[in-house]
């Protein structure tokens, strides 16, 4: 249930003003607008992180996303979808099964788009962002600019900013772009004149590409390669100080212990080692690349990116069966 309004709070008031200024809006409208936002209790309990001694557990965190009835919602969408998903990856070099493995891993294909309304999501993490948080006022102003954000797009869209819904966080569409990367990444893929994340796969398969490419997506090249550990020369610490930028060579990948395989060992970029914990068993590693990392832009998680690529995977293999 919603909690309190915004509509009588000073302090909101004052970076109404602020929102107003940054984003060429008028304050008069920002202040009413702000007005019909309401304190959200679910969405400030949502952020708090976990609890500290929780392991994270890779093969857990795949199983909520590389399962059947994802996989299936995959191949009907790709089979709807072929024209608009081939034209992205030959246009910006973004393979199809990536592309499928985002909205599938963020929406279900548009299945679970989010039923938050966005201007209450963004205005409880603006003002009200939990300070038990250990970077409860970076991710305040960062949210406190993404309601300027959406307010300008609710504006430039011509659209009722109380209608819109997403995720807890603000995120919207089947892609799930925050107000900033719909404004600077999602593009008009169908060419009907209007951005649509919510209702146009096309647009939405065209934006997650254009994402991809803007944040480094090099063309045919794979996301990831096997890599064995050697415990006789192994660095761990200088391998995973970087976390995962890719920062090595792959010479310099394996003269620290982290040995390739022969199509990774001609890898021409830099490497990064990806580890994934899996609860009280050993950790999986792979060798991240440029790609690896343009995933993780989408979402800053290893475990993300992985989920992606895997489910990408097992829905192609999926329609190669199918078809065959």
């Amino acid at each position: 249930m919603p909690g309190p309004s915004y509509a009588h709070r000073s302090d909101v008031l004052a970076l109404a003003q602020q929102i107003a200024e940054s984003q060429q809006l008028d304050p008069a409208w920002v202040r009413r607008t702000l007005a019909q936002a309401n304190y959200l209790p679910s969405v400030a309990k949502a952020v708090v992180p976990p609890a500290i001694g929780i392991n994270k557990n890779w093969r857990v965190y795949r199983s909520r996303f590389v399962e059947p009835i994802r996989i299936r919602a995959g191949v009907r969408f790709w089979n709807s979808h072929t024209q608009d998903l081939a034209r992205a990856q030959a246009e910006t070099g973004v393979p199809m099964e990536i592309i499928v493995g985002v909205i599938g891993v963020e929406t279900i294909y548009g299945q679970h788009m989010g039923s938050y309304r966005v201007l209450d999501a963004l205005a409880t993490l603006a003002f009200d962002f939990p300070a038990s948080h250990p970077r409860a006022s970076q991710r305040s102003a960062y949210f406190l600019s993404e309601l300027g954000q959406f307010l300008r797009l609710m504006v430039d869209s011509h659209t009722d900013p109380g209608s819109p819904l997403g995720s807890y966080a603000g995120a919207m569409g089947l892609p799930q772009f925050m107000p900033s990367s719909l404004r600077r990444y999602a593009v008009d893929f169908d060419a009907d004149g209007r951005t649509d994340l919510h209702g146009s796969a096309a647009d939405a398969i065209g934006s997650v590409a254009n994402y991809l490419s803007l944040f480094g997506w090099v063309r045919d090249l794979p996301t990831h390669y096997p890599v064995t550990l050697d415990p006789a020369s192994l660095d761990m610490t200088a391998l995973m100080a970087p976390d995962i930028l890719p920062s090595f060579s792959a010479a310099e990948f394996q003269a620290k212990g982290a040995i390739l395989d022969r199509d990774a060992a001609g890898h021409p970029g830099k490497l990064a080692l990806i580890e994934l914990q899996n609860g009280t068993e050993a950790p999986s590693y792979v060798a991240g690349t440029e790609n690896f990392y343009a995933i993780t832009r989408y979402n800053w998680s290893s475990y993300y990116a992985m989920a992606v690529i895997e489910l990408g995977q097992a829905v192609m293999r999926a329609r190669l069966q199918a078809a065959n």
